[in-house]
């Protein structure tokens, strides 16, 4: 597969390495094959603008395929499925690496999503689908979210089958195509996998990994055990309009605009689990400052008013205490000199677990408190359990986190404020925790937002991870 190297990886390479790594007691680190072929399909498929609108997953999967294949994967164990997902097509890949079946042991599958969410070149600082080193970090669309955890499952399938290595049990990689949006394949490949694979149990890369502190040295390894339920409504006031000028008092723009202060104005009760309380005051020992002790304040007593107001300031914890839901997208009028007809506004909802779609509706008609508002739900809601954290796995996950950086790293279940594949296989029966590869700081987390990026010498840190759990997890 050397022919699929590109000039542009070389080129970051040879930038990555004068970095100094930081993980291993800060020598500059030479940069091995495997390095190079990871960073090598990162760059490749970081340009892939898998985005919906832009139809380039399958292009993705074609790429991907190839590698698979090229390394020994014979053609029935590499399977591309097609989907329509809300109109547009798009595909999901699974990979089997076959087992010796020594352990008697069902199968584990891998998660990792293809798809990004857009990012307009316009507005980004440097081009979004091209991977660019500058400052110590690549920066690119799905750099994160989640190329990473595409890409390092990918390489660690690649280098384990040249290794000659053979696991005691199958291994599944399930890659979909739609995460960000309509999850169809995401549905369809779990319904798949419960009917011919039957996992022991699922790990996904598309959450969890390692805080990083200010310095990047490690705090903690979050592993992600449940998420908050995701549902989007449509919020519509119509009008019979008219001509801009002859205003009516009851203008669609400016009565949605009342009802959406009124959503941004409410906060949704402050619910504390045994999950969340034991999350925040774990990490709470490690993070420094007034956050830190809002952390450790709150799990002691989740009634404590200081500690809250400081938490939901936070971007990073203000999700970990209840629901949220915020406007995210708006369409209104039809005419510059006519008055509205109508105006929508798209207001997006984390549900904590246990309280509901439903419920969480009722309390937004209640805080709107204007019948002309319509509500619509628009996306299929799978509200999923908590998976319990398992002593095979945390073990595995200990010796990963020793390995890579010579130190034992508290290990932290909690609850994910955004959505992911894994629901659809908890709400199927199976426990399913997400623990990436990836390291990052608080203010470096920019999945979704302008100017994502990865720390390079986080990125060169991960790639043993997954490498170290399989063959705790399926070896001898």
């Amino acid at each position: 597969m050397k022919a699929m190297f590109s000039t542009g990886a070389a080129a970051l390479l040879a930038s990555a390495a004068a970095l100094p790594a930081q993980a291993h007691d800060g020598h500059v680190q030479d940069l091995t094959t495997e390095q190079q072929i990871a960073l090598d399909i990162y760059e490749d498929i970081i340009a892939f603008r898998t985005a919906r609108g832009h139809q380039q997953v399958p292009a993705m999967v074609s790429y991907l395929t190839g590698w698979f294949k090229g390394e020994g994967f014979a053609d029935e164990d590499v399977m591309v499925t097609d989907y329509d997902s809300d109109g547009e097509p798009t595909q999901g890949l699974v990979v089997r690496y076959r087992g010796d079946g020594s352990s008697g042991k069902n199968p584990l599958v891998l998660l990792a999503h293809m798809d990004v969410v857009d990012a307009l070149p316009e507005d980004w600082e440097r081009p979004p689908f091209k991977l660019i080193f500058e400052d110590d970090y690549f920066f690119g669309r799905g750099t994160l979210d989640n190329k990473y955890g595409v890409m390092n499952l990918t390489q660690t399938f690649l280098r384990l089958k040249r290794e000659g290595w053979t696991p005691s049990r199958d291994l599944y990689l399930v890659f979909s195509g739609d995460e960000e949006t309509g999850m169809i394949s995401t549905r369809a490949q779990a319904k798949w996998v419960a009917e011919n694979v039957d996992p022991e149990f699922v790990l996904n890369s598309d959450a969890g990994g390692l805080a990083l502190a200010d310095e990047y040295t490690p705090l903690a390894m979050r592993v992600q055990a449940a998420e908050k339920t995701f549902a989007t409504w449509e919020l519509t006031i119509t009008n019979p309009g008219g001509h801009s000028s002859r205003p009516r008092s009851d203008n669609a723009i400016y009565e949605l605009a009342d009802a959406l202060t009124r959503v941004r104005d409410h906060k949704f009760p402050v619910r504390a689990t045994a999950l969340t309380r034991s999350y925040l005051g774990a990490l709470g020992q490690s993070v420094p400052g007034a956050l830190g002790a809002a952390m450790r304040t709150f799990a002691e007593d989740p009634e404590n008013s200081v500690a809250i107001a400081m938490l939901q300031s936070n971007p990073e914890t203000v999700g970990t205490l209840g629901t949220t839901c915020i406007a995210t997208m708006l369409r209104a009028g039809h005419a510059e000199n006519a008055l509205p007809q109508s105006a929508t506004a798209t207001v997006n909802c984390r549900i904590f677990p246990g309280v509901g779609a439903a419920a969480t509706e009722a309390k937004l008609k209640e805080v709107v408190g204007n019948d002309n508002v319509a509500f619509n739900l628009i996306t299929d809601v799978t509200e999923s359990p908590e998976s319990q954290l398992r002593d095979d796995v945390r073990a595995a996950l200990a010796k990963s986190l020793k390995a890579r950086w010579g130190q034992d790293i508290p290990i932290i279940p909690y609850m994910e404020s955004g959505g992911t594949d894994g629901m659809h296989y908890r709400t199927l029966g199976y426990d399913t925790v997400a623990i990436s590869g990836a390291g990052s700081r608080p203010q470096d987390m920019f999945a979704h937002g302008l100017n994502e990026r990865m720390y390079v010498d986080a990125f060169l840190n991960g790639l043993d991870h997954w490498a170290i759990m399989l063959k705790e997890l399926a070896g001898d």
